[in-house]
């Protein structure tokens, strides 16, 4: 019996974000660390298992009302669903005849939910590389993140950009640059210019996240999109800053320059805080990172945070203090 089982990992932009969405340049890490796996089999019809985030009962109301804030509204399955409706709609489109035996599909996740590490993204990313192994189907490697991405915006209406996905389709370190300039089509897919980088190149870091708080990233993004569309000078410039700073941090990583590194992912905050009204719990979490030593910045919508830090005794000085409000931290595995 036909069984394959994929895996998709947490990410962490590194600079650039969000300017990936506003014609910019990014670049981001994947981090092993937390994954999503997906598990798909040949069954006598096409079944969708329920994974622990799908659940529907609960013992209490005060129960539902801890789960949803813990994890939100939405488990992985409308994530599935979405990209097999997907997968079959582009293989028509392509001319490409899929074979007739159906398939039960289940998944689980260790990515924590909501804090800006790209889960729902990393499940439809696993699911794609099922699908494609089950039927034997290749879309072309530049062509994927776009893929995912229609998956989220066109299926499912969340606003998102094509960073993540990259990353988790590429994994390791990556340049991105979203420049209009880079445009092409890849099997009827808008891509752009993705540079895999040697994660050698990478100084010592760290991923931090809140273990109970967080929000879904349409909510951080909410007005932006409209300012940027109305022209305001401002958050124009600050998109074209981040882009300035990703292709600056790729020049120091390739450089090899750890301090210049450092300031720049700081650099990355600070001109993320001057347009964005974020709640006082995430400033929390970048000051008392910088306090303990560690430069920080916001590894995406915000709820986890990624910077430099050198030394383990530096390190275990900033899991402290983070862990005194209520964050994990961890050394990302990239490679």
């Amino acid at each position: 019996m036909f069984l394959t089982r994929k895996r998709a990992y947490a990410r962490a932009g590194l600079f650039g974000n969000p300017s990936d969405g506003y014609h910019g340049k990014t670049i981001s890490i994947s981090v092993r660390n937390y994954w999503a796996e997906v598990v798909l089999y040949e069954w006598d019809t096409v079944d969708i298992v329920l994974a622990d985030d799908d659940r529907a009962r609960f013992e209490s109301v005060h129960e539902l009302a801890r789960d949803v804030r813990l994890h939100g509204y939405y488990g992985g399955i409308r994530l599935i669903k979405a990209t097999i409706k997907r997968f079959v709609e582009h293989c028509r489109a392509m001319g490409v005849r899929l074979h007739d035996r159906n398939f039960s599909v289940r998944y689980q996740t260790t990515i924590p939910r909501q804090v800006g590490l790209a889960g729902s993204s990393a499940i439809i990313v696993a699911t794609l590389r099922c699908l494609m192994d089950f039927y034997d189907v290749q879309i072309p490697i530049d062509a994927q993140p776009t893929f995912v991405l229609l998956v989220e915006q066109e299926e499912l209406g969340i606003a998102v950009g094509l960073q993540d996905r990259v990353i988790q389709v590429y994994e390791g370190l990556v340049y991105m640059d979203f420049d209009p300039g880079r445009e092409r089509s890849v099997s009827g897919l808008r891509c752009f210019w993705y540079e895999p980088m040697d994660p050698a190149l990478l100084p010592p870091l760290y991923v931090a996240h809140h273990e109970t708080l967080g929000e879904p990233t349409e909510v951080f993004h909410s007005n932006i999109r409209e300012r940027f569309n109305r022209g305001e000078p401002e958050v124009v410039a600050a998109m074209r800053r981040f882009a300035d700073i990703a292709a600056d941090g790729r020049c120091a990583l390739l450089a090899r320059d750890t301090g210049n590194v450092a300031r720049l992912v700081d650099a990355n905050f600070d001109t993320r805080r001057s347009i964005y009204r974020l709640p006082q719990w995430q400033i929390d979490m970048v000051e008392t990172a910088r306090a303990a030593g560690a430069s920080a910045k916001f590894a995406g919508s915000g709820g986890a945070i990624v910077g430099t830090c050198d030394g383990d005794e530096t390190f275990e000085r900033l899991r402290t203090s983070l862990a005194a409000s209520g964050c994990r931290t961890i050394r990302p595995q990239v490679t």
